[in-house]
């Protein structure tokens, strides 16, 4: 939708300045004079472009979101100009893809453009659509500063959720990509020399070694087709879920997975319970809120259930009674939306069972890791006992026959 950029005058012949959206110079005109007896000038203010063409690639943390929220919050909370503080903000940045966006904005805003419209069109790609409509909910109710307050927090929870399922996979990665290598080092270099000496040997080889043997020559021969397949079938796979079809269908895959299953489904519950508490306390309408917030969510599966409870609600019918009639979503997280929207607090139930989702999530992921460590340790004790026993036994053998 166009801005316009306009000079009004009361009928007292005080003048001011802003701006406004509408979709022609008319409406633009009918809007001022809802306010402004006099229309002195009305511009267009030229739409702002993103220049940089890989912006699409180029992802904002959480964790730079919540700390630039935090900045906003306190410089704003000090009471300077709204340019100053994006310029302020800009400065103190150190992720240089939101520093240089910040800058954009900051121009943008000194231009007379609204600071959520040149944030929408400057970070349509880079920023997360919660921040983008929270900061148009605040900017419309007039509380910007709270609205950045809430997002800090937000922000700061995601990062934090974040953070503890990367550092609990940590130490299962690494051990799972060295038994890889180590592996392969054997299959491709150790077993071949033993093979030579065991055909020397002119013995009978026992099953395990003639295993190992055919093994380790399947490898040798194939795995360049093997690792050609592989990424064939993964790059299969993501062109599939690409699409509008697959995607809600890969995403119902997932919570149909034994224990990670239900992690993605709390993850999801967590995911929109603390974006709907944030957009309604920043004052956004609830038809907007669910939008957004279903918009939000990773699994593509529950994010359709959300946005597909949009008809009933325009048409008058609680969330809460749209949402038992899903299927995949959380029943305790359908019950307590509908218990906050009966008792009018919605905003505050859903913050509170978004952290009991968030410490479920991280309860029952180091619950499953638990079980993999060892489930790992397992596998590879027991493929080191099939090499031993592979490597051995034909020495045994040959002992036995002098």
């Amino acid at each position: 939708m166009p801005t316009y950029k306009y000079e009004a005058a009361y009928s007292s012949g005080e003048k001011v300045n802003g701006v406004v959206e509408a979709v022609s110079q008319t409406e633009a005109v009918a809007q001022i004079r809802q306010s402004c007896e006099i229309v002195l000038s009305l511009k267009e203010v030229p739409k702002a472009v993103t220049k940089d063409p890989f912006a699409r690639f180029q992802k904002i943390s959480a964790k730079s979101l919540a700390l630039t929220c935090q900045q906003f919050s306190i410089i704003l909370k000090a009471g300077l100009p709204l340019v100053q503080t994006v310029d302020l903000v800009a400065e103190q940045c150190e992720d240089k893809t939101l520093k240089r966006l910040l800058r954009q904005v900051s121009e943008d805003v000194s231009n007379g453009w609204a600071l959520s419209y040149s944030f929408s069109q400057r970070g349509e790609k880079s920023l997360p659509v919660t921040f983008r409509e929270t900061v148009r909910a605040g900017e419309e109710s007039g509380d910007l500063l709270s609205s950045f307050e809430r997002m800090a927090d937000y922000f700061e929870r995601m990062n934090k959720t974040r953070e503890s399922v990367v550092s609990a996979l940590t130490y299962p990665a690494f051990v799972i990509l060295v038994a890889i290598v180590v592996v392969s080092i054997i299959m491709g270099y150790a077993v071949p020399t033993f093979t030579s000496m065991f055909q020397s040997m002119n013995i009978e080889l026992p099953w395990v070694t003639v295993a190992l043997i055919g093994i380790s020559d399947f490898f040798q021969k194939y795995t360049l087709m093997l690792a050609g397949i592989l990424a064939a079938v993964i790059l299969a796979v993501q062109a599939f879920g690409m699409t509008q079809k697959g995607g809600p269908v890969l995403a119902r895959a997932q919570l149909k997975l034994p224990i990670m299953g239900e992690i993605v489904r709390m993850s999801g519950a967590s995911q929109f319970a603390h974006t709907m508490s944030t957009l309604l306390t920043a004052g956004m309408p609830i038809l907007q809120s669910i939008e957004v917030s279903g918009r939000t969510m990773t699994n593509l599966c529950m994010a359709g259930e959300i946005l597909s409870t949009l008809p009933g609600v325009e048409g008058g019918r609680s969330l809460g009674e749209c949402m038992s009639y899903t299927k995949e979503l959380p029943g305790m997280l359908v019950q307590m939306t509908a218990v906050g929207e009966a008792t009018g607090a919605m905003e505050s139930t859903l913050k509170v069972l978004a952290e009991y989702y968030d410490n479920e999530v991280e309860v029952r992921t180091k619950r499953a890791l638990a079980l993999l460590e060892p489930a790992i340790i397992v596998v590879l004790a027991i493929f080191v006992v099939f090499i031993l026993m592979a490597v051995y036994l034909p020495m045994f053998s040959m002992y036995a026959s002098i």
